[in-house]
């Protein structure tokens, strides 16, 4: 038997014209009248946030002054997981087929991400997905969950998981941030980082994970080729 954890956003939803579109409203609120900005181009903005670039460096780069910028990153906080924001959200491509692929194969999928319940399930009824993931092996956030760091938050969701679920010896997670990476480390969990979500492959390797690939679909042949040659 085999266990897949996969992160939701980065893997299967791709957030980055959720993030930019938020990046347009904040630019256009806390500018001045008058005032001359230069707003990014969505590759550019999606660059520096996959570089793990600051919002206030970000701001500032945008033509923002330093107390505009701190009145951005604020802004943006506040904005970025909004409903209205939500809706931004597209599927990334061949994530479906993959999921399709990797239940039909008889692979024990659960998703663990730092998104809420609402969150979750916000996007579950967008792109029917609830039929890959069983309430039972959903893990996320509560709606009323106080947030610390996602890199200290995930690992403590990975116990829970770990806790709850039959123990199965051959396990991988896939993500795309140091948070999965740290939260599959800590478990001694295979850990396998995509570059198709939020952070580039400089920020990933950082964090040392055993596989990196460029998206869902390569992270599932790499399973099945590892299942493979672990059967020879």
């Amino acid at each position: 038997m085999l266990r897949l954890f996969t992160d939701f956003d980065g893997p299967i939803v791709d957030v980055s014209e959720r993030y930019y579109r938020v990046y347009q409203f904040c630019l256009a609120k806390t500018q001045r009248p008058g005032q001359a900005v230069r707003q990014l181009s969505k590759q550019e903005f999606w660059q520096l946030k996959r570089a793990r670039v600051p919002e206030a460096q970000i701001a500032l780069k945008s033509g923002l002054e330093e107390a505009q910028a701190q009145e951005f990153s604020q802004l943006r906080r506040k904005t970025v997981h909004t409903k209205e924001y939500f809706d931004y959200d597209t599927l990334m491509p061949g994530a479906v087929e993959t999921l399709v692929k990797i239940q039909e194969a008889g692979i024990d999928l659960a998703v663990m991400t730092m998104r809420r319940v609402w969150e979750l399930d916000f996007a579950f009824k967008k792109f029917d997905l609830d039929r890959f993931f069983p309430e039972n092996r959903c893990y996320c956030l509560a709606n009323d969950y106080v947030k610390t760091r996602d890199i200290e938050d995930k690992p403590l969701l990975m116990a829970k998981a770990l806790k709850e679920l039959s123990p199965i010896a051959d396990t991988w997670m896939v993500g795309d941030t140091e948070a999965d990476i740290t939260a599959a480390k800590k478990h001694n969990i295979k850990a396998i980082a995509v570059e198709s979500g939020i952070r580039d492959r400089a920020q990933i390797e950082l964090y040392h994970p055993d596989y990196i690939v460029p998206n869902l679909s390569s992270a599932f042949a790499l399973i099945v080729e590892n299942r493979t040659l672990v059967l020879k």
